[in-house]
């Protein structure tokens, strides 16, 4: 199996204080583009997460979990070659 980052932590504990993405932003000090990439559990810096766990006084483990994808065969590119 595959994995990959789930941010799904961090929108729980944004939850949890009472927080929204907008909050989260001013007082991290991240940017809206690193906001977006965070919403898509895409890949950021080190950096944006250690501004986030300031903010909230937390620790990587509690905004951040690594989790299994289920990887997609396509059978019709397979067939071909």
């Amino acid at each position: 199996m595959k994995k990959t980052i789930s941010y799904d932590k961090l929108w729980k504990k944004l939850i949890d204080k009472k927080w929204n993405r907008t909050k989260l932003k001013e007082e991290s000090g991240i940017s809206t583009a690193s906001l977006a990439k965070l919403g898509k559990n895409a890949n950021i810096t080190t950096d944006v997460l250690v501004k986030i766990c300031n903010a909230l006084e937390c620790d990587f483990s509690e905004i951040m979990e690594m989790v299994e994808v289920a990887e997609t065969t396509d059978k019709n590119a397979t067939e071909q070659k």
